[in-house]
């Protein structure tokens, strides 16, 4: 009978599958590399690339944009995504969270922690939140808006008194500096978001001012669900991104380049 040789310091380790938008750019970055899609080309939109992935368009843009960071896309408003040569000081999104994922997890945790506070609301509170919002409204610039709204997010995170729930809000909140979270807000974020977002907020320090857990629960999640929509669905007919941008609508002659036909 044959030995047995247990070894007690090679401990086997869970496989924890890969999240989808990952595999996704896992697989266009090596058709880039390749030539199946050449540097140059262009690819096709992203509903058709999400149709025939087989995947849905929100997975399908997160692996866009993590590309896009990367080097190996370029998305312009008006020409489509187009297929680029990367440069060796490119970030690697692979081991970072992706942004709508964060802004999920934010929606669960943040939701409790606004219906937590809400009882405890005092006037001194309000009256910093409502600070908080001018500072927001009067900002024009996308780096003094964001430092506005993450000073709102982690008021009421420390609020609680709990180190470790700061801790963890905390760092999900810096995620919006990595370049991934930062090329999402290039492409979706402007003007009249932000106008949305302030009106959110504002509906989020009513329900605080009133002290109902679950309107403050609800108004907060509202808020997240709908930062969430807002970088993954369509932004709207009056505004341009360039990832639904068909190749077939555009000719080589008009543009210069040439558009990829198939995904075979």
């Amino acid at each position: 009978m044959p030995a047995v040789i247990y070894c007690p310091f090679m401990p086997i380790q869970v496989i924890e599958p890969r999240r989808l938008y990952l595999q996704i750019a896992d697989q266009i970055r090596s058709m880039i590399t390749v030539g199946e899609f050449p540097t140059g080309s262009r690819l096709p939109a992203e509903r058709e690339l999400a149709k025939r992935f087989g995947v849905s368009r929100p997975s399908m843009r997160e692996a866009l944009i993590a590309l896009e960071v990367e080097g190996y896309v370029d998305v312009r408003p008006g020409s489509g995504i187009l297929v680029t040569t990367p440069n060796g000081g490119a970030p690697d999104c692979s081991g970072d969270e992706g942004p709508l994922e964060i802004l999920r997890v934010r929606s669960l945790i943040e939701g409790a922690i606004a219906a937590e506070v809400a009882p405890d609301m005092e006037q001194k509170d309000i009256t910093a939140l409502e600070k908080i919002l001018l500072a927001m409204k009067s900002e024009t610039t996308a780096p003094g808006r964001l430092a506005a709204d993450r000073q709102f997010h982690h008021y009421l995170a420390a609020k609680l008194e709990n180190k470790v729930l700061l801790r963890i809000l905390t760092g999900l909140l810096e995620q919006g500096d990595r370049p991934w979270a930062r090329q999402f807000a290039i492409h979706f974020d402007n003007a009249k978001t932000w106008a949305a977002v302030f009106a959110e907020h504002r509906k989020i320090v009513e329900a605080l001012a009133a002290r109902d857990p679950e309107q403050a629960l609800q108004a907060m999640r509202r808020h997240l669900q709908k930062a969430h929509d807002r970088w993954a669905l369509d932004p709207g007919r009056d505004v341009e991104t360039g990832f639904d941008e068909s190749p077939q609508r555009r000719s080589i002659d008009g543009d210069g380049v040439e558009p990829v036909e198939s995904l075979a």
